[in-house]
């Protein structure tokens, strides 16, 4: 899929949101792709996660032996990726602040898997959950994500495979531009929510 139609799905799901958003990170950006109004169309979720899985078998060239995402975001993706590729998905969890393994969820020492994640800003998420992967011993041999949205600037430790990567500005809360720092600002992501 190009860039255009990703974008397009997210434009389709009312998801391509334009206002001062708070990040995930704590970085402030004018663009907010709320990939929860895509993924509530499973068509919609099936195309991204075929297209993603397809790019993951012409990039990554490992056999994998299953899905490993962070929760909540990457739960949808991580999973209908897994169902193209036909692999097991599981996922961490949070717990007092760090990223485990849950609900009988395993991974063996030396076990090849990937990390599928829904966006990527910083990577923080990525690398936290590749931190327990590898705590954990399995071999993490690539990341993936539906939407870079820094550009292929995140550095997530692996290779990232990138559905599209859509460069979109984000800035530290003390630095915004006028025209940003004058929109009050909204946090429509689910990191930090009791």
């Amino acid at each position: 899929m190009t860039q255009d139609e990703v974008l397009d799905v997210f434009r389709q799901s009312d998801a391509l949101l334009d206002g001062h958003f708070i990040l995930s990170s704590g970085l402030r950006s004018p663009v907010f792709l709320q990939k929860a109004r895509v993924f509530m169309y499973p068509e919609r979720a099936e195309k991204l996660c075929k297209a993603l899985a397809e790019k993951i078998r012409a990039e990554v060239g490992a056999e994998i032996s299953q899905v490993v995402s962070p929760a909540m975001g990457g739960v949808i993706p991580g999973y209908e990726t897994a169902r193209h590729l036909g692999i097991p998905a599981i996922y961490t969890e949070r717990v007092e602040g760090q990223f485990e393994l849950r609900r009988s969820f395993a991974v063996q020492p030396g076990e090849k898997v990937i990390v599928v994640e829904d966006i990527v800003s910083t990577g923080l998420s990525i690398r936290e959950c590749i931190d327990c992967v590898v705590r954990l011993g399995a071999d993490v041999v690539a990341a993936a994500c539906i939407v870079d949205r820094s550009g292929g600037e995140a550095d997530v430790g692996v290779p990232l495979v990138a559905l599209t990567r859509y460069k979109v500005p984000a800035y530290a809360p003390d630095a915004l531009p006028p025209e940003l720092a004058a929109i009050p600002a909204t946090k429509p992501g689910s990191r930090g929510l009791q």
